[in-house]
């Protein structure tokens, strides 16, 4: 993972321990005093919130526990590779559109981070600046040219 993607992990995991999971177990006692837990929505749903809290908590802790940290920084390559920065034309449209080739944990498409076992990076792996690619997606086949390859 990147280094902005392993920061925002951690990040992460510091506000569920730290405030979520407090704030699940207050919402738990207030439910509580309510009464009848039998037929108490407020403490069911705090419960449930406090159980998705735990289990992302669980997830983020093997994330960040067995993380490969990249710094794309200090990479310099005309190929691309994981955490480069690609812009790409449409060979039919002329669209173009850039995006980032991040791990699948901090993937995030309309923000242009593309995940590395999507098709379209899967394809750009390994290209350089003028290399034509082809990519199978669910909406058709679609060739893209590399124009810029980048890595900040």
């Amino acid at each position: 993972m990147t280094s902005n993607g392993f920061l925002a992990a951690q990040e992460e995991l510091r506000k569920l321990k730290l405030v979520e999971r407090q704030d699940a177990v207050a919402a738990i006692a207030a439910a509580r005093a309510l009464g009848d837990l039998s037929e108490n929505a407020e403490y069911h749903a705090a419960k449930d919130r406090q159980g998705m809290i735990e289990a992302r908590i669980l997830e983020l802790e093997r994330i960040v526990g067995s993380a490969s940290v990249v710094d794309v920084s200090a990479i310099n390559s005309d190929t691309v590779k994981f955490g480069a920065t690609v812009t790409l034309s449409d060979t039919g449209t002329g669209f173009i559109f850039t995006f980032q080739i991040v791990g699948s944990f901090e993937a995030d498409v309309k923000n242009g981070l593309l995940p590395v076992t999507s098709p379209t990076a899967r394809a750009v792996i390994g290209k350089k600046v003028g290399d034509v690619v082809f990519v199978e997606a669910p909406g058709g086949s679609k060739s893209y040219a590399v124009e810029k390859i980048s890595y900040v």
